[in-house]
């Protein structure tokens, strides 16, 4: 075989190899896990602007976005073999830190979240 059809059926080959991993791609990204919920007060009553944190477990990666003003917040494009920890502040006041773990299989997991004790 001539060095110019190598060259060829090798192109061919690595074009193969990159539309197999395009196609992998999206099946991926359908794996990726979503948290969100609400933040209200001790009177359920929603807070906006509070900070709500998520704590990557295995690599202690830090994220936050404040709560819109009916209260909601959304993490998306979370692995789904990580453990999350999810609190949320307020001024002077925390909630209870909740788990997302790599055992719940669930696509979207919503988790509410009550701010109503000090921190510390």
């Amino acid at each position: 075989m001539k060095c110019g059809a190598k060259f060829a059926w090798l192109a061919i080959f690595c074009l193969f190899l990159n539309a197999l991993a395009a196609g992998q791609g999206p099946k991926k990204d359908l794996q990726l896990r979503t948290v969100k919920g609400t933040v209200s007060d001790k009177d359920e009553k929603p807070l906006q602007n509070a900070v709500v944190f998520l704590k990557n477990l295995r690599t202690n990666t830090v994220i936050s976005h404040f709560s819109d003003p009916e209260g909601s917040y959304r993490f998306t494009g979370l692995d789904p073999n990580a453990d999350y920890e999810v609190f949320a502040e307020l001024g002077e006041l925390k909630s209870t830190s909740r788990t997302v773990s790599t055992l719940d299989s669930r696509k979207e997991i919503v988790l509410n979240l009550k701010v109503d004790r000090k921190k510390g």
